[in-house]
């Protein structure tokens, strides 16, 4: 089975499957429901963001690492997504997180990029960033392709 490149959908206009991610994020409860917003999508690429708000922030009074997390999971799941088709889906395999600095206010940002999509199998990097550009995590993760429910 050969695998698809992660810059084009097969057999789906383009604008379509940027609009079906659009939608999807719109619909989803747990986006709205965590403060995430999808800031640009193009096929294999993805921004969210997330506004830091006092009850994201862990004890230590610093953004938790599982939203940090959260935000890598999200832009790297939705690029994978805008590289598949319309009638495929995907859920998360392994998600590996290096957190290396800190944030406790201001808007967070991860970018999401899908490297391979196959047809059993998806990898995708992200950065996670503060306002300021600052690395605040780096993070990679393997996908199942499924099919669409």
């Amino acid at each position: 089975m050969s695998d698809r490149p992660a810059t084009s959908p097969p057999d789906e206009d383009v604008g379509a499957a940027l609009a079906r991610i659009r939608q999807h994020v719109e619909a989803s409860a747990f986006h709205g429901w965590a403060g995430l917003e999808l800031l640009s999508v193009e096929v294999g690429v993805v921004e969210v963001a997330l506004p830091v708000q006092t009850h994201h922030l862990n004890p230590g009074g610093i953004l938790h690492g599982g939203l940090i997390a959260t935000l890598a999971d999200t832009a790297i799941g939705l690029a994978v997504r805008s590289a598949l088709p319309a009638d495929q889906t995907h859920v998360t395999a392994q998600l590996d997180v290096h957190f290396l600095e800190r944030v406790d206010q201001g808007t967070v940002r991860a970018t999401g990029k899908a490297v391979r999509v196959g047809g059993r199998v998806a990898y995708g990097e992200g950065d996670v960033r503060d306002e300021a550009g600052r690395l605040l995590a780096r993070a990679s993760g393997t996908f199942i392709v499924l099919p669409q429910r």
